[in-house]
C-alpha cells in the first residue's frame, strides 16, 4: 500500500498523471509557439507535472537514486514556472523564465518517459537492456535536441497578444 492505494493502482495513477502532463505540455508548447497562453491547458500541465514528480517520491526506496534527483530538479523548475506564470503573470523577464522552466519540466517528464519505455517495453529493452547502448543514447539525444529547438523557438515567439497590448 502506498498512500492508501495498492502498488499497482498507485503506479497507474502516477503513469496517468505523467501522460496527462506530457499531453497537455505538448499543447502548451504549441501555445508558446503560436503566442497563445492557453491558461487552462497550462494549469493542467503544471498541476499534473507537479503531481507526477510528487508521486514519484511515493514509491518505496532505500536510498536516494537518480530518479529522485530528476524529481527534485523537476519540482524546483516547476516552482519557478508557477511563480513566473501566476505570481508575475509572465510579464517582462518572467515571460522567458516561464517558457524556459515549462520547457525544462516537460523535457524532464519526457526524459523519464523514454527511460521507462526502455525499461518496460520488451522490444526497446532488448535494444538497450543497460540503457547505455546506442539506441537509448540516440533516443535521449534526439529528445534533448527537439526540446532545445522547441525551447529556442518558444522563447522567441511567445509574446501573447494580451501582453503586447498591455
Amino acid at each position: 500500500m502506498i498512500w492508501g492505494l495498492t502498488t499497482h493502482t498507485f503506479t497507474l495513477v502516477h503513469v496517468a498523471l505523467s501522460l496527462i502532463g506530457i499531453f497537455t505540455g505538448l499543447i502548451v508548447v504549441y501555445g508558446l509557439l503560436t503566442a497563445k497562453p492557453f491558461r487552462g491547458w497550462s494549469a493542467v500541465f503544471l498541476a499534473t507535472t507537479i503531481a507526477t514528480s510528487v508521486t514519484g517520491f511515493g514509491f518505496p526506496f532505500d536510498h536516494f537514486e537518480p530518479p529522485h534527483v530528476v524529481g527534485v530538479i523537476s519540482l524546483v523548475v516547476l516552482t519557478i514556472a508557477v511563480v513566473a506564470r501566476y505570481g508575475f503573470h509572465i510579464s517582462g523577464a518572467w515571460r522567458r523564465i516561464y517558457v524556459i522552466s515549462a520547457m525544462i519540466a516537460l523535457y524532464l517528464d519526457v526524459f523519464v518517459g523514454v527511460v521507462q519505455a526502455f525499461q518496460k517495453v520488451p522490444a526497446l529493452h532488448a535494444l538497450a537492456p543497460k540503457q547505455s547502448e546506442p539506441p537509448f543514447v540516440i533516443a535521449q539525444l534526439a529528445v534533448l535536441a527537439i526540446f532545445i529547438v522547441l525551447g529556442i523557438f518558444s522563447t522567441i515567439r511567445f509574446t501573447p497578444t494580451e501582453l503586447r497590448s498591455a
